[in-house]
């Protein structure tokens, strides 16, 4: 997936000097963050922080009547 994502930002940069883009290094940061996000959405969440989350969330409704 990684290697794909390679091609499509050099493709990008390419793209980017035929085109004249205005922002010209801006845009290419945009990108590298915007890629760098979706692949950090994609992971999936470790086992022990799904299991903290959950013992987190039963234990808010306690703190809450205390």
């Amino acid at each position: 997936m990684k290697e794909k994502n390679k091609r499509e930002s050099a493709d990008d940069v390419a793209r980017q000097r035929r085109t004249g883009d205005p922002l010209g290094v801006n845009s290419e940061v945009g990108r590298k963050l915007k890629q760098y996000y979706d692949d950090l959405v994609s992971d999936e969440v470790p086992d022990r922080f799904a299991q903290l989350l959950a013992q987190l969330e039963q234990a808010e409704p306690s703190a809450k009547k205390g």
